[in-house]
């Protein structure tokens, strides 16, 4: 759904060069961009590359160019070269025809399914915590890109791999033995997930006072991490667990409901959901065929100890370990197998792994034995690596029980929200119920875009109260400007069906406005593309930065005439809506009344 009039450009401009200058013009060698605002115009061709063909300098090829363009575009309505930019100046009635025929169509932005099937793989906890703000951009980017890939046409599972075996696992099992005391979250009014958090963090305090204490009578720090008595048990209770005690896996299975039905409430208060659960109890023995697999091919080989290994060392990596020698698995044994079973089951043309970026030599390592083992579908794979998000106070510490809680962050946005809408009398007219699900569009909205906005790969400082501000690149002034859209076009007694024509004459504003609609769909396709919500979300804010500029620079319902009136509301509506629809796309809800 690229912009047909790009598409005229390019092929004028390969045409201008073979003509003018003799000489086969690439596509990649032509650079269209939107015109910066100091200059007039509204499109721009890069003249640089051109002129090692013209051979001329770029204002005399920019001019030769946009004489030959204006010859056989009548959309194009004047030029003007500046150093080696070409500006293009398009009719008002091309503006017109575009709001037409493609802006107020119903189906504008939505694109066909392209017959290609995508997994997500997002969020991942662990079942010994609460998820915190790690967690919360994790969760965010997986579904924002989900749905975005989604829009673009894919058939598209969202899958959840749930870390629930493990060490760190029997650690808060263990604490709640020695010192639960039968408490649950009935009892204790703590989400589920919370209450195992509570006590995985007794375990680690308990840790470290045995681990000093070793260290007081002359053992080393290293031997008293493995010496310490509640570290041994823990780690009795993972190979219990293992061989199937019957007591163990009761207790397992117990404490992994309560953290389970935590993590629903705040998945479904972050507004995320899955296709698809698989769990690391069910997936962690899968893997061993594949190295079998792989020593079968020459890919792996075993070691004196029987460890098997893979040489990536010409690869520009080290010798990795992929099953150690008494044949228990390691982490990748199990990534290997658990790709497999994701493919079997789902067989699709692409995955993308949502986790951070310290995972970025695993998933490099993953992907790349798995090409070497011929897996047909490997080419597909991909690691939407993420960087880590950090709040004034400093880094959070999970284990130290000062990890930022999803939960108590989100109640914090509420607040805050409250604080400020109130503060700036938004609320009038408004019943309780009403502010009450304000506060929370708003305090949900501001988290959210305030962490998508961000391309994925940054390291980000996320500052609550600078998130909440109704004037900045915030959610919060994209969800006002769309409830002051809705107030104009309720005021007008708006709908769809109003007759209009487009005027022959359209100011900067109304003209900009169209522009920027019209690139929705572009945007789309350049954020799957890219697996990137913050291209998206900076549309968004740009279309409500924009609108707000026509509404203080256009009359709308008080026209001179009815039908620039009219006009200007379906403008209005059809800002509201591609408004809307990109900020679904990022997992944001945008309030009618504000």
């Amino acid at each position: 759904m690229t912009n047909t009039i790009q598409q005229q450009l390019i092929h004028y401009t390969q045409q201008a060069v073979k003509e003018l200058y003799q000489s086969d013009l690439p596509d990649n060698q032509v650079t269209i961009q939107e015109t910066r605002k100091e200059f007039e115009g509204q499109l721009t061709i890069v003249v640089f590359p051109i002129t090692r063909f013209s051979k001329k300098p770029p204002e005399v090829t920019g001019t030769e160019i946009g004489t030959y363009l204006r010859g056989r575009m009548p959309e194009l309505v004047a030029f003007n070269t500046i150093k080696g930019f070409l500006n293009l100046s398009l009719s008002d009635g091309y503006w017109a025809n575009l709001f037409n025929s493609q802006i107020m169509q119903g189906d504008f932005g939505v694109f066909p399914p392209n017959g290609r099937k995508l997994m997500v793989e997002y969020s991942s906890p662990n079942t010994n915590k609460p998820l915190h703000l790690g967690h919360i951009r994790n969760n965010l980017l997986g579904y924002s890109v989900a749905s975005i890939l989604k829009a673009y046409g894919y058939a598209v599972i969202k899958a959840n791999l749930v870390n629930d075996r493990g060490i760190h696992i029997c650690k808060s099992m263990l604490a709640w033995q020695r010192w639960g005391n039968g408490e649950t979250p009935e009892s204790s009014g703590l989400k589920g997930d919370h209450l195992v958090g509570k006590y995985y963090v007794l375990f680690d305090k308990a840790y470290k006072r045995e681990i000093d204490e070793l260290k007081a009578n002359g053992y080393s720090e290293e031997d008293a991490k493995r010496q310490a008595p509640i570290i041994r048990e823990a780690q009795q209770m993972l190979q219990q667990w293992e061989a199937g005690d019957a007591v163990v896996i009761a207790l397992w299975k117990t404490m992994n409901s309560w953290v389970y039905a935590g993590f629903e409430r705040t998945y479904g208060r972050l507004g995320v959901d899955f296709d698809k659960y698989y769990y690391e109890s069910d997936t962690y023995l899968l893997g061993k065929d594949i190295i079998q697999e792989g020593l079968d091919k020459g890919v792996f080989f075993r070691k004196e100890d029987n460890s098997v290994w893979i040489d990536l060392t010409a690869d520009g990596l080290d010798e990795k370990l992929v099953l150690r020698g008494d044949g228990t698995s390691v982490y990748i044994t199990q990534d290997l197998g658990t790709a497999q079973l994701k493919y079997d089951d789902f067989g699709m043309d692409e995955s993308i792994y949502v986790v951070g970026n310290e995972q970025d030599y695993h998933f490099k390592v993953l992907f790349l034995i798995l090409k070497k083992l011929g897996k047909p579908w490997a080419s597909g794979l991909f690691h939407l690596s993420y960087g880590m998000v950090d709040l004034p106070s400093g880094k959070m510490k999970s284990r130290e029980g000062t990890v930022v809680d999803a939960d108590d962050l989100m109640d914090e946005m509420v607040a805050t929200a409250k604080i400020r809408t109130e503060e700036l009398g938004k609320t009038e007219g408004l019943s309780v119920s009403e502010k009450n699900h304000l506060y929370q569009l708003i305090g949900m909205g501001a988290l959210k875009y305030f962490l998508l906005k961000v391309e994925p790969k940054k390291r980000l400082l996320f500052d609550p109260n600078e998130s909440i501000d109704f004037q900045g690149h915030t959610g919060p002034f994209i969800q006002y400007t769309h409830a002051r859209i809705k107030s104009v076009l309720a005021k007008g007694n708006y709908s769809l069906d109003l007759l209009a024509v487009v005027p022959d004459t359209l100011s900067a504003s109304e003209r900009d406005l169209i522009q920027l609609l019209g690139n929705y769909p572009a945007v789309i396709e350049a954020a799957a593309k890219e697996f990137s919500p913050a291209q998206l979300a900076n549309y968004c804010y740009e279309a409500a930065k924009q609108y707000n500029k026509f509404y203080h620079e256009e009359t709308i319902l008080k026209a001179e005439k009815d039908a620039v009136r009219n006009f200007r509301l379906h403008l209005s509506a059809a800002t509201a809506r591609t408004i809307a629809a990109g900020m679904e796309l990022l997992g944001i809800k945008v309030p009618e009344r504000m």
